[in-house]
């Protein structure tokens, strides 16, 4: 019974919900293991013998398993979606999933690099050919902008504003903001502008950022380009293009800058999505008093 209203189920998301197939699969792979469990251990084949109780044990099974929060988290949503159905199609009274609660997704701060790290790749990305000093002028306008990967490979050249030191950004959700530049940035953008992408240049391709074949950059090639310059500076940690905006925030908040400013500056629409550079900094700080106070457990001898 269960088996047969799981296949009706299937036939309600892509006929009614109209969802993607890759989405069925996901959630019917999901069910096929939470009605496995349900017959194996509880004999249950029709709907309305199932408890919350069981919905409860099949979640600390996965838990005793040490399945990820999000591969969780996946699974209540299409069981919970599944007892949704169930309801509505009148196969049962109550929707005995009510109540189940997705786990808290886990918080993980971002990478920050330190100011030598910065001050390392910098130096790894200096040279004199065209393909070394377009990579010198992303990477200052990566940490000394702040740019996201799209905004910085969706530049054209009247986005610059050299002369007076700033770029017109357009973020998400198509909302513009203007970012100031930093004399580095602003020294190679001019190098790369009379230099190196007269060089790349092989049509009328507007964007600033361009491959040896002329063409845009992809995020691809964004990226290894990040990789192999992290490489050459012999940083250890996991590098993105990302890293360098997060650096970004987390330097400014350092050296005191308002949060509010911060906010602006990145092109964040709440406030408490920039809040997770402070917990970066509280986080260095408990290092630091765990390392010197002479009160810290945690005080190297």
């Amino acid at each position: 019974m269960l088996k047969q209203l799981q296949k009706e189920y299937g036939y309600y998301m892509r006929i009614t919900k109209g969802l993607a197939d890759n989405t069925i699969k996901s959630y019917m792979s999901d069910l096929d293991e939470y009605i496995a469990f349900l017959i194996k251990n509880y004999n249950t084949k029709l709907p309305d013998t199932i408890t919350k109780q069981h919905i409860r044990n099949f979640l600390n099974r996965l838990k005793r398993k040490e399945e990820a929060a999000t591969s969780i988290a996946r699974k209540i949503s299409a069981i919970r979606s599944f007892h949704r159905f169930l309801l509505q199609e009148k196969e049962v009274n109550t929707n005995v999933a009510l109540g189940i609660h997705l786990p808290k997704k886990e918080k993980k701060l971002p990478t920050v690099l330190s100011v030598n790290e910065i001050d390392a790749l910098m130096v790894a990305a200096e040279g004199d050919s065209p393909l070394e000093q377009r990579n010198r002028a992303m990477l200052e306008l990566l940490y000394g902008s702040g740019l996201r990967v799209t905004e910085l490979l969706n530049l054209t050249l009247p986005d610059l504003h050299l002369n007076t030191g700033f770029i017109d950004i357009v973020g998400k959700g198509n909302k513009e903001r203007i970012v100031p530049l930093g004399e580095e940035s602003t020294f190679a953008l001019k190098r790369y502008l009379e230099d190196g992408r007269q060089s790349l240049k092989k049509s009328h391709e507007p964007a600033l950022f361009i491959n040896s074949r002329g063409n845009k950059l992809s995020r691809v090639g964004l990226y290894k380009v990040i990789k192999t310059l992290t490489k050459k500076a012999g940083i250890m940690k996991d590098v993105s293009p990302h890293t360098l905006r997060h650096s970004f925030a987390s330097h400014l908040l350092e050296n005191g800058v308002d949060l509010r400013y911060v906010q602006e500056l990145l092109g964040h629409e709440d406030v408490s999505t920039t809040q997770i550079y402070t917990h970066i900094n509280k986080n260095q700080l408990k290092d630091v008093y765990d390392r010197y106070h002479p009160r810290s457990a945690n005080k190297e001898e």
